[in-house]
Formats: C-alpha cells, structure tokens, sequence
C-alpha cells in the first residue's frame, strides 16, 4: 500500500484529497498548524493520523513513500526543508490528484473568483440526483453529500460501471511554492464554468491581467469537443475568452443564452435558454448570485446528459453548502449564520441575499479580514460599500496591521471596531436585539465566535 503523507492536510482542499486517497487505497497521514471544522472532523471520522506542526521530526515517525505537499507550505519550514535537503520523493496536490484520478476522466471544473464552492457542489448534486454517480472534490461540504470528497461510484442505471464523471473546484490560486501555476491548469476540464472573473489573491496576482492570463490558460486547456459555460453578464470573463477560445461557449446571465425569468417573493424562478422557457426553480436559497449558479449548473449538467427538468428538480432539493448562509442556531430572537465571505464582492451579494430575506429586520454584519489580501489591505476601499445595506457592522482587527477604523469610516456610527476578541464578542451581543440577524463573515474559524454569540446571547 502506497503511503502518502499530506503537507497542509487542513485545507479544504488537501483534506478533500485526502478523503479520496484513503478511500483509493492508499495509505493517508498529514500535518497542519490549525485544524478547524470541517475538515478537522471530517479527517478524524476518515480515520486520518494529523501531525500538528511543520516540524522535520515527523519524517522519523511517518515513511512516506511520496509527500504531497499543499500550497500552504513555504520554503523554510522545517519539514519542506528536511524533504528537499533528504531528496524525498515529492508532488504538488493538484498534481497527484490529476495523475492519480483524474487523468482518464470527464472532468467538470468549476473556476471563478465567487460562488465556485456552492456551484460546484449544486453541480455535483445535479449529477447525483440524475443517477450518474459523480465523484467531486469540493472545497465545502455539501450538505446534501455530507463530505467534501469522493471518488466515482456506480451509475444508477449501469452498476456494473463506475462513472466517468468528476466535479473538481477549480482554484485560480498557485498550485505549490515549486509551481506557481493556477491549481485549474492541472485538472484539465472536458466542461468548463467560469462563473466571475476579479482580482483577488493580491499575495500572488499583481494585477487584474495576471489573473485573466491565467484564466486564460485554464480555456487552453478544455478540448474542442467540450463545452465553456461562462458568465455573459461580466467584462472580464469575455475579454479572456475573446484571446481565443477554441472550445464552444455556453453564456449563461444574458438575454441570448440562459437567463431568469418570473422570480417570485419565495425565491422561486423560471429557467429561460433565448426565448423559451426550460424549467422551473422553487428553492430556499438567495440571491441572485446563487440563480447565477444555477444557470451555469443546468448548462454544465445538459453537457452531460442531464436534461434540464430534472436539473431543475434537483436544484430545487439542494440544501447549500456549510458555511454558506449557515445558520447555527437562534438564541433569544437572534439569528447567528456562518459565511465563508471575505472578497467585498462576496460580502455585497451575501449581505444583499439576507436582506431579501429578512426584509426590514436589522442585520448585524460581522467580518473577519482574514484572507491574505484582506490583511493586505489591498481591498479595503472597496469594503465599506459592500457592507453598507448592513445596520450594524462589526470588524474584528486583531490580525490585520491596516487601519480598519479610518479604512470603515464612511460607515460612520453603524461601524464597531474591535482587537480584544473576547470584548468584540461581548460588544455584539451587547448591541443585539431580538428579530436581529448576525451574519458572521470569515474564511476561518474566527475562534469559535459563532458558539460564543450563542452562548452570550443564551
């Protein structure tokens, strides 16, 4: 049995590799600094050995025959330095998993700078409800699949096969500190979605164009007899496809390809591809980033088979993904969710969805910038705006070296500051009231806040 041990196994996606390795075959251990829900609890359900630490010492303990290492991993840490200096043997996740699962199948990559968790996981489902049996590394948990991962298994109407099909989230961030390239330019999709094109990733994209360029690699790579499925609604998604694209394009948002129609106060709508309609949508999911996702998921479904009425059921079934507008309980009147949110695009659209929701009741928006460009600063201009339907916001400061009150300050009185945690959380519930929403907005686990609102509040 081949051993491979997991450098930043705590990632959504090398958990998610790790889950499908072990359920391959292979032997599966790993290392991280922090775990936190979901993959920690998805790992120990697997039965996966985690090392906490970057220490070299490990390597006495775990004899990997190969380490599969995560972009998290940095030249200087002890145990990438102890790998090269003792010439172990070594690979990229994005490669080990294209190489190892996805080299002879029909992959369905789901790339964009927004939405691509909950896309692919509704694509997924799609596939799944129609008895194709897909495999999918997601980087969530789909709460209608309840892991993140798995291999292809047995299509419902030939069980004697395994299907060929593979749902992949399609990352635009660098593969691994030895390969700078897009993880996308790996997975090599037969259909391809490209929901948004912005700049994000400032750490390692210097500008909007970097970040096209390599979209631009990823359409390279989809064949002539696949299919793109791209937002026709964004300038930059049709400036990258006009540097060529050899491969038929689907554009979904646009009055000439598929669009909504008749959407009702219940978040019902009707599915439209140029003037006819296909179908019909009644869900709980909001926003109208999501009836996006779903006309880039009936497209990218139709490309395989699935015909669009029982895509439209299936969608109707979804139930999201966690950390996706989650709610995580009601407390005295309060509603607490959990949202993976931290571009300001994604902060606007997902404040936007609540409001639709909740109507006039008072939200109180609370944000962690926590991702590498929000503790760059690099988009704090563009934050008060995508929190401004919000009535109360909350920022919490302590890992950021950027002057978040003065970078807020067009929020005026609505906008609370905090570094001490334990105060920033008492500040909240403090101010909450019943009927009131708190949306907390991170990319991490924001030390447990939602658990701790709760148990203010309660």
């Amino acid at each position: 049995m081949t051993h491979i041990h997991i450098i930043g196994i705590g990632g959504t996606f090398m958990g998610g590799l790790a889950a499908i390795a072990k359920e391959a075959g292979f032997k599966v251990t790993g290392c991280d600094a922090k775990m936190y829900p979901p993959m920690s609890t998805q790992l120990e359900s697997l039965g996966i050995e985690v090392h906490e630490g970057f220490d070299a010492e490990q390597l006495q303990h775990f004899k990997a025959d190969v380490f599969v290492i995560g972009n998290v991993a940095k030249r200087g840490m002890a145990v990438i330095e102890a790998v090269l200096n003792q010439n172990l043997p070594y690979i990229s996740g994005p490669q080990w998993l294209a190489e190892n699962v996805l080299h002879h199948r029909w992959v369905l990559g789901v790339a964009g700078t927004h939405g691509k968790t909950t896309t692919a996981s509704m694509l997924a489902w799609v596939l799944e409800y129609a008895g194709l049996a897909p495999g999918f590394l997601i980087g969530g948990v789909p709460q209608n699949f309840s892991v993140s991962a798995r291999l292809p298994g047995a299509p419902r109407l030939d069980a004697n096969s395994v299907s060929p099909f593979f749902v992949i989230e399609a990352d635009e961030y660098d593969t691994a500190f030895f390969d700078k390239r897009s993880k996308f330019v790996h997975y090599r999709p037969r259909t391809c979605v490209v929901n948004n094109l912005e700049f994000d990733h400032a750490d390692i994209f210097a500008d909007l164009d970097a970040v096209k360029t390599q979209f631009h690699h990823l359409m390279r790579t989809v064949p002539g007899e696949g299919l793109v499925v791209a937002n026709g609604v964004e300038a930059n998604v049709r400036t990258t496809l006009d540097k060529g694209a050899w491969t038929p394009v689907e554009f979904f948002g646009t009055a000439d390809g598929w669009h909504v129609q008749n959407v009702a106060a219940d978040g019902s709508f009707d599915v439209f591809l140029h003037n006819e309609k296909m179908g019909h949508i009644a869900w709980q999911l909001m926003g109208e980033h999501n009836r996006m996702n779903a006309l880039a998921v009936i497209a990218a479904a139709r490309h395989v088979g699935v015909d669009v009425a029982t895509a439209c059921e299936a969608l109707s079934a979804f139930k999201n993904v966690k950390r996706r507008m989650e709610c995580k309980g009601v407390e005295k009147g309060v509603t607490v969710y959990d949202d993976f949110a931290h571009h300001p695009t994604a902060i606007s659209t997902t404040v936007a969805g609540l409001r639709q929701r909740v109507g006039d009741a008072r939200i109180l928006a609370v944000l962690e910038p926590r991702s590498n460009t929000m503790k760059l600063g690099t988009m704090k201009a563009a934050l008060p705006p995508s929190l401004a339907e919000a009535d109360l916001v909350f920022c919490y400061a302590g890992g950021v070296d950027w002057d978040v009150a003065d970078a807020l300050s067009p929020l005026g009185d609505k906008l609370h500051v905090g570094r001490d945690f334990d105060a920033f959380v008492a500040d909240i519930v403090a101010q909450a009231r019943s009927g009131d929403h708190i949306l907390v907005m991170s990319n991490g686990g924001f030390g447990g806040i939602h658990e701790k609102l709760l148990s203010g509040l309660r």
